[in-house]
C-alpha cells in the first residue's frame, strides 16, 4: 500500500510541477491524467482542454510563476499538496491541490483553496 501512496504522490507532484512551474499543461495532460478530468475551481472549465486552456493562459499572463511544493499528504485515492505560489507582479499565495487518482495513479479530479500571503501576520507562525 506504501508503494502505491508514493507513486500517487510522486504522479500528481510531476504533474503539477509540468503544468503549472514547466508550462506544458498539454503534456501533464497526456502524461499525468485518467480517461476523464473532473474539475471543482470554478474558474476552470471542467475537462482535459478546460485545464490545458486555462494553464496556457496563466503561461502568457504570468511568465516565471512557481510553486514550490512545501508537504505531500496521500490517503486512499488522494494526494493532498500544500503549495507556497509566487505570481510574478502579484502577491504569493498559500494554496492546498486535492487530487483524486485513479487505480492506475492518474489525476482524475481536483479541487483547491487558494489564499494570499498577508504582508503581517498577527502571530509569529508562517503559512508553511
Amino acid at each position: 500500500m506504501d508503494s502505491i501512496l508514493e507513486r500517487n504522490k510522486k504522479n500528481v507532484i510531476e504533474f503539477y510541477d509540468l503544468a503549472f512551474n514547466k508550462c506544458n499543461p498539454r503534456e501533464a495532460i497526456e502524461k499525468y491524467a485518467g480517461d476523464d478530468y473532473i474539475q471543482h475551481n470554478p474558474m476552470v472549465v471542467s475537462g482535459k482542454e478546460g485545464f490545458i486552456k486555462y494553464f496556457l493562459n496563466l503561461v502568457e499572463k504570468y511568465h516565471g510563476k512557481k510553486t514550490h511544493f512545501i508537504r505531500t499528504v496521500a490517503e486512499g485515492d488522494l494526494v493532498v499538496v500544500h503549495c507556497r505560489q509566487e505570481w510574478p507582479g502579484e502577491n504569493d499565495y498559500a494554496s492546498i491541490d486535492i487530487f483524486r487518482v485513479d487505480n492506475n495513479g492518474k489525476v482524475v479530479e481536483h479541487w483547491d483553496v487558494i489564499q494570499k500571503v498577508p504582508d503581517e501576520s498577527v502571530n509569529s507562525n508562517t503559512m508553511f
